[in-house]
């Protein structure tokens, strides 16, 4: 009953706000204060949670600095937990609200297949992206870099750590949402996004003190290497279909994903004295990046599922429905990277790192917001779109294609808003 009931409320919200609230707020959230609210509450909560993260890249400079090319790898480890398992998050929010969830271990449920999925990916990803970024490094002259053993232990060690960890609390998110009447759509990207912020770039710094170790870093990454390809070659022919497609569709988007999230760390290794300079601003990284990419996950699963219930028609241009979800986007957004340059300031303050000052971290931090949530909305519903065009599932093509966009994006953006405030 819960699914059907949850059901009912998200696609009568537009009504149920009405008669609730005023009309300059329904007008202002973009006609659902409740979907509003769940949003804000968990974009504020990843805010807050990624000064974990934040902090944890600020005090590690040391790191960054005898490990070249760590922090071109940055972004694309902590965007891959959002991709995978904010579309894992994603996929089974539409199961709750088609009245199809069920949650089980079986591998021959739609949960057991799809968190199958999720952890083959996981570690196939971080190996390609420790391949991929020794690469890039190569290709647009970051050097000195670790070496691609050093890379595949980081990125494989670091992931598998928090893929366990953000799993968890992606089910129990959704086994929540089915209990308490949530609505998986507002509140998956945001905290997997936090979470995976949270406990990967933790485990990364713990996976590079093993780097520089030849036998131990050396047998790692050809164990890791091997599983990865024997997992890949498993899903793609086993007989579970919800497995095979998923790996299907994924694998693509997300090696694309992972190539933007690397062009966004490029950005932000070129200027990495900069960040030295203030540390402070690598607090506000993760929180920047993760609410960029945060916003388009909440838009990309609310499309996906209104797409799916018949709600949204895609178009040349955003109506009805989806006008209404890109207006609520924009209202979340300053406030949300308002709160991200403040919350940023204090983690600077509690450690002792060197800032520009409250008042211009918040003017980068909304400035650099605004920029970015231009391309949230365009990246998320013209990927929906696009999708959907191609008869594919815009759960599984959405999420990847807009966090790793927009950290790519949010990372020239907030480059742009230093410049713009003076910061650099």
């Amino acid at each position: 009953m819960a699914p059907n009931r949850r059901r009912n409320d998200h696609t009568e919200g537009v009504s149920r706000t009405r008669g609730r609230s005023t009309p300059w707020l329904v007008t202002a959230v973009g006609g659902d204060a409740i979907a509003y609210r769940d949003a804000f509450v968990a974009l504020f909560v990843a805010v807050i949670a990624s000064l974990v993260a934040g902090i944890t890249l600020a005090t590690t400079t040391d790191t960054l600095e005898e490990l070249p090319g760590l922090l071109l790898l940055v972004p694309a480890a902590l965007a891959v937990k959002g991709n995978i398992f904010g579309a894992l998050g994603s996929r089974l929010g539409t199961s709750i609200h088609t009245g199809v969830f069920q949650l089980s271990p079986r591998l021959d449920s739609v949960v057991g297949q799809n968190t199958a999925a999720a952890l083959i990916l996981s570690l196939v990803v971080s190996v390609e992206l420790a391949l991929l970024a020794k690469g890039v490094a190569i290709v647009f002259n970051v050097s000195p870099t670790m070496s691609t053993v050093d890379f595949i232990t980081v990125s494989a060690v670091g992931g598998a750590i928090a893929s366990v960890v953000v799993l968890g609390i992606t089910l129990v998110m959704a086994s929540g949402s089915v209990r308490f009447g949530w609505d998986l759509d507002n509140v998956v990207a945001p905290l997997v996004t936090a979470t995976g912020d949270v406990i990967t770039l933790p485990a990364l710094v713990w996976a590079a003190a093993l780097t520089g170790r030849g036998g131990i870093s050396g047998s790692i990454a050809v164990v890791v290497s091997i599983v990865s390809i024997i997992g890949v070659g498993w899903s793609l022919r086993t007989d579970h279909t919800i497995l095979r497609t998923v790996m299907r569709e994924s694998l693509p988007i997300l090696t694309v994903a992972g190539i933007l999230d690397l062009i966004a760390g490029i950005t932000i290794e070129k200027r990495l004295e900069d960040f030295i300079e203030f540390p402070v601003l690598l607090i506000l990284l993760p929180g920047f990046l993760g609410t960029a990419g945060a916003l388009g996950g909440v838009l990309s699963s609310r499309l996906a599922t209104k797409v799916h219930l018949g709600l949204v028609r895609p178009g040349a241009l955003p109506r009805g429905q989806a006008g209404s979800d890109i207006v609520m986007i924009f209202t979340l957004c300053i406030p949300i990277f308002a709160v991200a340059g403040v919350v940023a300031e204090f983690g600077g303050l509690i450690t002792g790192q060197a800032s520009p000052g409250l008042w211009q971290m918040t003017a980068v931090a909304v400035l650099g917001g605004l920029l970015a949530s231009l391309a949230v909305v365009v990246v998320s519903f013209y990927s929906t779109v696009v999708a959907i065009r191609f008869g594919l599932d815009p759960d599984t093509y959405g999420i990847p294609m807009v966090t790793s966009s927009l950290d790519c994006v949010g990372a020239f953006t907030l480059i742009l808003a230093l410049v713009a405030v003076g910061v650099a």
